[in-house]
């Protein structure tokens, strides 16, 4: 996919969130002054999921509703301790076909894919998660749905808490991902004991997705005037790195008008001691300050995208007794729709952050300042030139994005991290011998 097309596709996301914010702030205020009971508030949120769905996705929409139909079914006639098997299986299933549909109508067939499809597929990956957070949890047995069938009427209750959490407006087109349990108490929130108006940390958040926005078009006109093939090598790596940081950006602003809509339905907030300023970030991805301050891979990991990554390390990485970091990346790609790109990116993600983890050990600061300063510094770059490789590679998805690297000479860095990982483990087992 271009970058012109991927740019668009994104864009649908965002303006489709920034209409959808108004009706969050309906419900805010409309529970906030007791209009709204809790059963209407979950229908709400539900009705105009389905809505939102319908309107954005069009037919494609049946995939979301498909996979909440079955889900539901699932968790009416199967056991809790089986259900997450049954869940996970069923659900990434319905969602490779999609996936591989995508890719047969791309590369096999040469047609163009409709933008309402490639929304869907999103949409359905970020359902994948809060199905499978729910059956973990009852799994776990966090949480507990009992369901009779000699009382409908309280079958009907405790469903419609469940459909909202999984067809919510407010999380139906982006993150964060939060937990069932959660979802619940902050809806009884808003009548009991709701959060202050957010109406300020809705306005600040907007400002910021507009300077995002604004600095994204000053760098992408920029790297337009521009020939990445024709340059000296540095010119070359520093397109680069101002391509993978425009199409960082996009992400950074997605996550915040996530956030926006999240917290203009009253979700999100913490609560601090009496006279402490409103913090409206209890329901974040990530900070752009923070992710791209980041001096080392496994840091950058963990920042990147935090709901989805803590989503990760449930799911995958705390259950795999055996290579939990290469089975988590590994799913990650299995997630992402495996494009020959999703391979190339996820599979260098995971070899540089075990390497971070050895090179760390290894070449650890010593208590020198001076030392310590320019290790910090230099494992900085090494990460920016890492991700920068590894983010050209996924979102390009196909051999554009790699031939770029190659051309550029940018894709030796990842790779000299993989070779020092080899020689590191090399190493260590010379010693342990």
């Amino acid at each position: 996919m271009g970058l012109t097309s991927w740019f668009w596709e994104r864009r649908q996301f965002t303006m489709h969130q920034c209409f959808s914010l108004p009706f969050a702030f309906w419900v805010f205020f409309l529970a906030k002054r007791g209009c709204l009971s809790l059963t209407y508030r979950y229908l709400f949120v539900s009705v105009g999921g389905c809505v939102l769905a319908v309107v954005t996705m069009g037919i494609y929409s049946s995939l979301l509703f498909t996979s909440t139909l079955v889900f539901i079914l699932l968790v009416c006639s199967v056991d809790p301790s089986c259900v997450h098997i049954w869940v996970f299986g069923i659900q990434m299933l319905w969602q490779t076909f999609w996936h591989l549909l995508i890719q047969y109508r791309e590369y096999y067939l040469h047609e163009p894919v409709s933008i309402r499809l490639f929304l869907a597929v999103s949409c359905l990956m970020l359902l994948t998660q809060r199905i499978t957070s729910v059956s973990m949890d009852l799994q776990e047995k966090r949480v507990h749905l009992t369901f009779s069938s000699s009382a409908k009427r309280k079958a009907c209750v405790t469903l419609l808490p469940l459909l909202s959490y999984l067809l919510s407006f407010t999380t139906l087109l982006g993150g964060p991902l939060c937990s069932y349990s959660r979802f619940v108490s902050s809806m009884a929130g808003l009548g009991l004991n709701p959060p202050p108006n957010p109406l300020g940390a809705v306005f600040f958040k907007l400002m910021q997705v507009l300077l995002l926005e604004l600095v994204r078009y000053r760098l992408v006109h920029f790297l337009s005037t521009y020939d990445p093939s024709n340059s000296i090598p540095l010119y070359g790596i520093l397109w680069v790195l101002g391509l993978a940081l425009s199409l960082r950006i996009q992400y950074y602003s997605h996550w915040r008008i996530s956030e926006c809509l999240n917290n203009a339905a009253g979700f999100g907030f913490w609560a601090h001691a009496p006279g402490a300023s409103p913090d409206w970030s209890g329901l974040s991805d990530g900070d752009f300050w923070a992710i791209e301050a980041s001096s080392r891979m496994s840091e950058f990991s963990r920042r990147w995208n935090a709901t989805t990554a803590s989503w990760l390390r449930r799911l995958v990485y705390r259950r795999c007794k055996r290579f939990p970091l290469f089975m988590t990346f590994g799913f990650s790609l299995w997630w992402h729709g495996c494009h020959f790109g999703h391979f190339v990116g996820f599979l260098t993600w995971a070899a540089t952050v075990k390497a971070d983890y050895h090179i760390h050990r290894y070449l650890h600061p010593q208590p020198s300042s001076v030392w310590r300063k320019i290790y910090t510094c230099l494992s900085w770059i090494n990460t920016q030139m890492t991700v920068a490789c590894i983010v050209t590679a996924v979102e390009f998805r196909d051999m554009s994005g790699l031939r770029l690297l190659s051309l550029t000479y940018i894709g030796l860095f990842p790779l000299f991290n993989i070779i020092l990982l080899f020689m590191l483990l090399k190493l260590n087992s010379k010693v342990s011998v």
